[in-house]
């Protein structure tokens, strides 16, 4: 199929880049999904009880500094403003996430000011006589042992599965600290979510003449070669079938449970001690605040390796991880006919808004080699593997 290029996953990744793909050329584009729907981590559909929109692998609040991504997604479902806020319950009582002026005061039982709350934490700084190298060393430098321990240290442990020493200092500087009374988890200049779900937005994307989606259908590597190109969206290594060994990723699971009236009064409630075996409770009814349920869901979510017929979700990106992803780079760059994008694809931890501008221009990128007979497609977007 000359004509036609194959996309691997009808994630968000997956479907922008076919949409993006369409709208400028004359290319037919066929996407492989092996789940029975699209939408791929951030799908979402209705609770048959309780008629409550789930968010099916874990919640996902849409939020973007980028007017372009912003716009280009609007096209395709009506965004209801919609701004996180988040409780910590710790071992000393719930607090607000990320911290903020108002955590520092109730954690501590003071009543700083914001330049006196700066201080205080700049005080407790544990500064290593190097840059940062890892997560808790870039905890410690910046807050300190005592609200690392309270806030950071189990629900690491527990999300991850590993010691926060493990892990990459950027994994830490993900939640900002903040000096104000700002409680929004999340300082982007767009937040929202899709009034009809993430699913029904990637359902209106791929609707073109152009786009043919195949459910339950995942397409094996090697059949490549019956397409102009393929562009992979699930795990790099996966795609070569672990022949250097297999990178660690981390997927959730969920208790679901039912409940009267409200079960814990918004929709995000991290647990930080280890004692708690659950990493956080979602109470999904509170994503969508336009809609009221006399109901509810909960959702206690745990946190494991991923095994074998398991959804990958998090790559942990250890040490030992990134010398092997470096292998996996090297094995891809050699690999005609072939590309790779998205967290999987690229072994990266991006948010939404990242997995869409990545997608967009790439497709920008790649286009010209497509439309040319024997043009060199890119491997991976620009950037993406820097860090490998």
């Amino acid at each position: 199929m000359d004509d036609a290029i194959a996309i691997a996953g009808a994630g968000l990744s997956g479907a922008v880049l076919a949409r993006h793909l369409v709208e400028h050329s004359h290319f037919k584009v066929v996407v492989f999904e092996g789940r029975p729907h699209v939408g791929g981590n951030c799908h979402t559909e209705r609770d048959a009880r309780t008629g409550i929109m789930v968010h099916k692998y874990g919640p996902h609040v849409f939020h973007t500094d980028s007017a372009r991504v912003w716009k280009f997604l609007s096209r395709f479902a009506e965004f209801r403003p919609y701004v996180l806020r988040v409780l910590a319950n710790t071992p000393r009582g719930e607090f607000s996430l990320p911290i903020n002026l108002s955590t520092i005061n109730g954690f501590f039982g003071k009543d700083f000011d914001p330049a006196e709350a700066r201080a205080f934490v700049e005080s407790l700084a544990v500064r290593p006589p190097h840059e940062p190298a890892n997560f808790e060393e870039a905890a410690l430098s910046t807050i300190g042992r005592e609200l690392y321990e309270n806030f950071y240290y189990g629900y690491t442990r527990k999300q991850w599965g590993t010691e926060p020493r493990e892990l990459p200092p950027h994994v830490f500087k993900r939640l900002p600290i903040r000096f104000d009374n700002d409680d929004s988890y999340f300082a982007c200049r767009y937040q929202g979510i899709p009034a009809d779900g993430y699913t029904a937005m990637i359902e209106q994307m791929l609707s073109h003449p152009q786009i043919e989606v195949r459910l339950n259908e995942a397409i094996k590597p090697e059949a490549k070669g019956d397409f102009r190109h393929l562009f992979w969206t699930g795990t790099l290594d996966g795609f070569f079938g672990y022949r250097l060994g297999r990178m660690s990723y981390r997927t959730s699971y969920w208790e679901e449970g039912y409940a009267k009236g409200d079960w814990q009064g918004g929709a995000l409630v991290n647990y930080t001690s280890l004692d708690v075996p659950h990493t956080r409770v979602i109470e999904p009814k509170f994503f969508t605040p336009w809609q009221k349920f006399a109901d509810t869901i909960y959702q206690k979510e745990f946190s494991k390796a991923t095994v074998t017929g398991d959804v990958p979700c998090y790559p942990v990106r250890t040490a030992q991880d990134m010398e092997m992803l470096s292998e996996y780079v090297n094995l891809a760059m050699n690999t005609a006919g072939a590309s790779f994008l998205g967290r999987l694809g690229t072994y990266g931890y991006i948010d939404m808004d990242r997995a869409v501008e990545q997608a967009m221009a790439f497709a920008e990128r790649c286009l010209p080699a497509l439309l040319k007979s024997g043009g060199v497609v890119p491997t991976f977007p620009e950037g993406a593997m820097a860090a490998s």
